[in-house]
């Protein structure tokens, strides 16, 4: 999922109502942000309507660290190298900073390549020679979606396409052992939008609140800044449970939020985990739907790294799967369960494709959903296409199936091998620790630094962990997201890389950071 909304940061200070500790100790949270004294600066030009001190203020005071200021950087540097190619001590950026693989050279799945190739230029299909260039099943699917939508050049349903969302839900049906409604489903461009409409019915204001995960992806922390929201922090427990949850924290974080007058309205639950990496035990989930409906909170279930489950002892289960089993006990949870093409062991990002099951949402509230959607006429065809290709993929006995099998367990494998190398790497540094990646595409290590590193961050303006993250890119053209960026304990510093660069590229990763690890640390030694 190749979350790519983006807002222009400005720098105000962090407005978390309802936390009793600051998920950040610098306003800057690690992004390409205006600063204080630019906005000082800065001149209102008469004739201009569109000037930063008429802006929408919560638009302007969103942050999203993901393609923030490092990037940026990393943006600069690469346009250098091009004109100037020795001029760096460096050949190329190596991007570990976002969840995009087929920008780090991953393959994308032949069957559903093929499949797109023929629905956008259909006129292949009456071609004599098609079937030595394309699988039989490719073939009859690309005609079956064809037949039913017409051109992927046409706008679809609102809701999306109707074959997709019967794939959808039969697929959910499948996974979970309980029925699924296409009317449930709506079809998105990726997870995010999804997300962002969702938040953007629910929040009436900054009375407002969403519990949130810290560490958390900043697609939530900016888009309840954006539609005016609070946001409650809850803490993951980096040190006792490898960033589990605990029950207690949300209790926790939810009781302060209503002593500050906030009304929590929702949770999200990221599982598996980003930035962190870690997949919630069953038992685990099962509490937070009793918190839930105990608390009358919709449940945001963010699960668009279901594919990525690493550890054997922490399958993935749905949290749609883990309600239906309660039974009564959970039939008046309000749930919202996210997915996308851009993860797992496909890595679509760019094509854009997801969807949300709405379970347990009223049908005049799904009517308010399809107005909004309505106003954007319809999510991208060809992304939708592939959420029909990623829930129905080949099956056993298809001419496809082979191959198809092959390439994601190449896939699936191969990143397990590369986040474990990663993690043993990263905890061989001196003042580093790392917790295992049981689920997703990434690591996100504490970094311990000397007040001396603190006191040069300090002078150049940024965070720490963005100094150090942009050290390492200056160094070595690899670029990370600084732990700021997604929020983490007072006096805790961490950057997320990914476990994305392929297997002949993790090793060179893995020895040009920790060189620049021991050069940094020598240097601010003390």
């Amino acid at each position: 999922l190749n979350r790519t909304w983006r807002v222009i940061p400005i720098v105000l200070p962090r407005r978390s109502l309802a936390t009793s500790k600051p998920t950040s100790t610098s306003p800057f949270v690690g992004e390409d942000a205006i600063s204080k004294r630019e906005q000082k600066k800065a001149k209102p030009v008469s004739n201009k309507v569109f000037q930063l001190e008429t802006l929408n203020p919560h638009i302007l005071e969103a942050k999203y660290a993901v393609r923030g200021e490092v990037l940026i950087k990393a943006e600069e540097l690469r346009k250098q190298l091009e004109t100037d190619p020795k001029s760096l001590p460096f050949d190329e950026i190596i991007y570990c900073n976002i969840g995009n693989p087929q920008q780090l050279g991953q393959k994308p799945i032949t069957f559903f390549r093929q499949v797109l190739a023929l629905v956008e230029c259909p006129w292949l299909l009456s071609r004599p020679e098609i079937s030595n260039l394309f699988a039989r099943d490719a073939v009859s699917r690309a005609q079956q979606l064809i037949s039913s939508v017409g051109s992927v050049g046409a706008y679809s349903n609102t809701q999306g396409f109707e074959i997709v969302r019967e794939q959808v839900a039969d697929f959910i049906a499948r996974r979970d052992g309980f029925p699924s409604s296409p009317s449930n489903i709506f079809l998105s461009d990726g997870a995010s939008p999804a997300v962002q409409s969702a938040l953007k019915i629910l929040i009436r204001g900054p009375q407002d609140g969403v519990m949130i995960p810290v560490p958390q992806y900043p697609l939530y922390s900016a888009s309840l800044r954006a539609f005016n929201g609070s946001q409650i922090d809850y803490y993951l427990d980096e040190d006792n449970s490898n960033w589990g949850l605990q029950i207690d924290e949300l209790e926790r974080s939810y009781q302060s939020a209503k002593d500050k007058n906030i009304v929590p309205r929702g949770l999200v639950i990221i599982n598996p985990g980003n930035p962190t990496g870690q997949c919630l035990p069953k038992d685990n989930m099962v509490q937070i739907v009793k918190f839930c409906v105990r608390n009358k909170l919709a449940l945001f279930a963010d699960e668009v790294y279901q594919e990525n489950v690493y550890n054997i002892d922490r399958p993935f289960h749905s949290f749609k799967k883990v309600a239906m089993e309660l039974g009564t006990e959970a039939k008046d949870l309000e749930l919202l369960s996210f997915h996308s093409i851009s993860k797992g062991f496909i890595g679509e990002c760019g094509h854009r494709g997801g969807y949300v099951e709405m379970h347990n949402i009223s049908s005049d509230v799904q009517a308010v959903f399809y107005k909004l959607a309505s106003i954007s006429l319809c999510p991208n065809v060809i992304g939708q296409s592939l959420v029909g290709l990623m829930v129905n993929p080949p099956k056993e006995g298809d001419e496809s199936y082979p191959l198809y099998r092959k390439e994601k367990e190449v896939i699936l494998s191969s990143l397990i091998r590369r986040a474990n190398k990663l993690v043993t790497a990263l905890n061989n540094l001196e003042g580093v620790k790392c917790n295992p990646v049981e689920g997703a595409m990434y690591v996100f290590p504490r970094i311990t630094l000397s007040q001396k590193a603190i006191n040069a961050a300090n002078e150049a303006g940024q965070v720490p962990d963005v100094y150090y993250s942009m050290e390492l890119l200056k160094a070595t053209g690899i670029c990370v997201v600084a732990g700021s960026g997604f929020g983490q304990r007072e006096g805790t510093w961490h950057f997320r890389t990914t476990i994305l660069p392929l297997e002949d590229q993790i090793d060179q990763v893995i020895e040009k950071l920790s060189a620049f690890h021991k050069k940094f640390m020598a240097k601010y030694r003390g």
